[in-house]
């Protein structure tokens, strides 16, 4: 079966891509940009267009005509009148987004689900588990919702009983699986585009965790990991009982311990407090609680290391979001030495809402003083730089383009 991936390059289907075409289907796609799992695309020999001209629609036509599709795979941003959906439609190649063809290899492949869900910290999660059960020789297929230090993103191993998913909640995505074990990592209300309410959103986590067959929600006692930050202990506790469950299935024994070893050493993911230069640090933090929280990881690591505090510089994502969210930023941003708050990242806007200025988000803060606005450009990468020599860490939230902007500007691209 030959399947094109639309938006292949990113962390969402760049994982699917690899997967798909380690478990024996031909796979090719296209992407307006190269994204993070672009080289791992290459590197597994994926073809791959990148550009305007690539999403056209003229790529896929002619991929039709050369090797034939037999399914098109699209992402949620996907407009119903994209130039490669049009095609798909007009050339009556089966289209779905991404959960169909999950659900297909599945079946297909014949694994358990092992899916990690919440608002914040599935991706370290779903990565802890990969790591630990790598680490513990327990096969495993899996999908990463990011890049990964120590393998792939996205995996498929023929001996393996399982597939470790990182399930996302947005446009109702882990909704469609019905999981034979699910890992609940928090739930807070978040994307007011999908979810009208926060009753709506915890409803759609309520059914999800009726879905499934067994559910982990809590991480037990986590003061046994020396991880740094409470949120990465707590992630480690629900990994922890995620590879005891694992292996009890597959009936092989671990030992506790030597689990808790591995977890404690665990690398981290990409822009999860991603170290890209001496004191730098990049975070795909975009809501308050997950702010907090990598805050808090932030200070204790400041402190371990004997920095003189944390400067962090903040890019909201998505203006509908901050309108359901800017009451929450209150005490977020306590202890660190300075603030910077960057224009809202616009994307799948709605155009009835005024774009929020950073002047009326710090106006909330309970530590306005230590904050101000701030744009992109040299002026303020040398603002930045002066404070890392000045013995500062530096600290990025951002699920936007800020975090290619700060890797150009410390050299760490």
């Amino acid at each position: 079966m030959n399947i094109y991936i639309s938006g292949i390059s990113g962390t969402g289907m760049g994982p699917l891509a690899l997967m798909a075409k380690q478990a024996g289907f031909k796979v090719f796609g296209s992407d307006l940009a190269e994204g993070a799992v672009s080289s791992e695309l290459y590197e597994a020999g994926i073809p791959v267009e990148i550009g305007s001209s690539a999403q056209d629609g003229s790529f896929l036509r002619s991929m039709a005509e050369l090797e034939g599709i037999d399914w098109f795979v699209y992402t949620s941003a996907l407009p119903a009148d994209h130039p490669e959906l049009v095609a798909a439609r007009e050339l009556s190649i089966r289209a779905s987004k991404r959960d169909e063809l999950i659900s297909f290899l599945i079946d297909k492949l014949g694994l358990l689900l092992v899916a990690v869900a919440g608002t914040h910290g599935k991706t370290t999660t779903t990565a802890m588990i990969v790591w630990a059960c790598m680490k513990l020789g327990i096969p495993i297929s899996y999908l990463v919702g990011t890049t990964l230090p120590f393998a792939d993103a996205g995996r498929y191993e023929p001996s393996s009983s399982f597939l470790v998913y990182e399930a996302d909640e947005y446009d109702r995505n882990f909704l469609h699986f019905s999981p034979w074990l699910s890992v609940i990592t928090s739930v807070s209300y978040d994307h007011p585009d999908v979810y009208a309410t926060a009753a709506e959103y915890k409803a759609a986590f309520a059914k999800f965790e009726g879905q499934s067959e067994q559910v982990i929600s809590a991480p037990g006692e986590t003061e046994c990991f020396t991880l740094p930050g409470k949120v990465r202990r707590y992630d480690a506790g629900l990994a922890f009982n995620a590879v005891i469950a694992m292996a009890e299935e597959v009936e092989m024994e671990i030992d506790a311990n030597e689990l808790i070893s591995i977890l404690d050493r665990f690398p981290g993911v990409g822009r999860r407090f991603e170290q890209i230069a001496e004191g730098v640090y990049s975070d795909y933090g975009h809501h308050p609680e997950e702010i907090a929280a990598t805050i808090e990881m932030a200070l204790e690591e400041s402190a371990r290391l004997g920095f003189s505090g944390v400067v962090a510089v903040y890019e909201p994502h998505q203006n509908s979001r901050q309108h359901g969210v800017i009451g929450g930023y209150r005490d977020v941003f306590k202890g660190v030495s300075k603030l910077y708050w960057l224009p809202t990242f616009l994307t799948r806007e709605d155009p009835s809402l005024s774009v929020i200025e950073p002047a009326e988000f710090i106006a909330k803060l309970s530590n306005s003083e230590v904050a101000s606005p701030a744009v992109l450009d040299e002026d303020f990468a040398d603002e930045l730089r002066e404070w890392r020599e000045k013995g500062y860490l530096v600290l990025l939230l951002s699920a936007g383009p800020a975090d290619t902007w700060l890797r150009e500007a410390f050299d760490a691209r």
